[in-house]
């Protein structure tokens, strides 16, 4: 059977659906997806899935499921309601299924409010120099690396290894640690893929103990040498929370400490080369930013519309409803797509323009109770990565790239080479 039907009754050939999905892998759909994503939206606002669900693609339809209440994210219970649940029960699925954006209420209300506000202006005033500090660093190594080669890789240079810095430093985890939190995080990853193999759950299997035993051992060190660090304040709580069971709070403060850490990683990492390959794309519009460094905030807004971190998220039907026209049955997943939604033209006219000055909008950062916890922060990187960077470098051009990991949800890119 290749035909399904569509969100308006028209009839969508399932063959068209898998081959825009495939060529969304492929490296030119990863360099310019927009095409695609326009192909999927002409299927209608909730194009069904090959393997069952739905895909979503307009704004209107992806922002009532990421604000809906009876919008649910996939949790263990969920899982093992399903009359198959095989395909989750892959060690690495099982471990992030008990992360924060795993969780429903009254379990993920419980967590979140232990963090608080956790990127408060107060946190993130404290945090300012720590991350100019660290951009200065980077960026000293990038006009070596472009002094004695003429050109350098802007991601391993710099882009990459803000996050982990930022992050570390906010934890007080030691910097000899940050590259083997990096390595498996890049490989840990392929299991929150939309369908990955089973080639790369084995990967994500091996990368998930190795994340298990780093960040169980960073819990006990700090435990038995508390300070004044964000960690030391959660084990506080958490073991006030759970006077009686040490095994518990352990269990809660290993997937909150990991999730906040590698949670910020490659989003932010994407971000920042995004923003620069955007930049420095149209000839004139990165002099035309450092004359007008007042709109850097808008050009990261329209970095993050365009071209989002994150270009899939899943839900699951909380009760029976219907979704722009669509029935959709209790405990069926749909699939956010963000880049498709953001490119929406009847949200943001001529989507496919990358305007500084649009003041468009975006759902990258996600809505309702799994809101990106640090969106601030990833703003708070991004604008003084930037404006440092302009500064620095008024004549930084592109010399080849970017290169993008084959990836349909978590967009990374692997290398970013720039000259003067």
């Amino acid at each position: 059977m290749t035909a399904v039907a569509g969100t308006d009754g028209r009839t969508v050939d399932r063959r068209a659906v898998i081959s825009v999905l495939r060529r969304l892998r492929s490296p030119q759909g990863q360099t310019d997806p927009l095409p695609l994503w326009a192909e999927l939206r002409a299927m209608g606002d909730v194009v069904p899935a090959p393997w069952g669900g739905y895909l979503v693609t307009g704004f209107e339809a992806c922002s009532q499921v990421l604000r809906g209440r009876t919008w649910l994210v996939p949790d263990l219970a969920w899982q093992d309601r399903l009359p198959d649940p095989g395909r989750w029960q892959a060690p690495a699925t099982r471990e992030m299924s008990h992360a924060l954006s795993r969780l429903n209420a009254p379990a993920h209300t419980c967590r979140r409010r232990s963090l608080g506000n956790l990127f408060d202006r107060q946190t993130l005033a404290a945090m300012q120099p720590d991350i100019e500090g660290h951009v200065a660093a980077l960026l000293d190594v990038l006009a070596e690396r472009l002094r004695t080669h003429g050109e350098a890789d802007l991601v391993t240079c710099a882009a990459e290894l803000l996050p982990v810095r930022t992050v570390g430093h906010w934890l007080g985890i030691p910097a000899e640690h940050h590259a083997r939190i990096l390595d498996f995080t890049h490989r840990q990853v392929h299991a929150q893929e939309l369908l990955p193999t089973a080639k790369q759950l084995a990967v994500s299997a091996e990368a998930t103990a190795e994340m298990r035993v780093f960040f169980t051992d960073l819990i006990r060190q700090r435990r038995a040498r508390p300070g004044n660090d964000v960690l030391s304040g959660w084990i506080r709580h958490w073991d006030a929370q759970l006077p009686d069971d040490r095994a518990e709070a352990d269990r809660v403060l290993y997937y909150l400490v990991m999730f906040i850490t590698i949670a910020s990683l490659e989003t932010t990492a994407t971000l920042l080369s995004v923003a620069v390959r955007l930049l420095l794309a149209e000839p004139g519009r990165w002099e035309w930013l450092r004359e007008r460094p007042e709109h850097i905030d808008d050009a990261i807004d329209e970095a993050l519309r365009y071209d989002p971190p994150i270009h899939i998220n899943s839900r699951v039907a909380g009760e029976d409803t219907v979704l722009a026209g669509v029935p959709v049955a209790r405990d069926t997943m749909v699939h956010v797509l963000y880049g498709a939604a953001n490119h929406d033209p009847r949200r943001n006219p001529d989507p496919s323009v990358f305007d500084i000055l649009r003041g468009g909008q975006h759902l990258t950062f996600g809505g309702g109770a799994h809101y990106c916890l640090g969106a601030a922060l990833a703003r708070l990187e991004a604008r003084t990565f930037l404006r440092q960077l302009l500064n620095r470098f008024p004549a930084l051009k592109l010399a080849d790239g970017p290169v993008y990991a084959p990836r349909m949800v978590f967009r990374r890119v692997t290398s970013l080479r720039v000259t003067t």
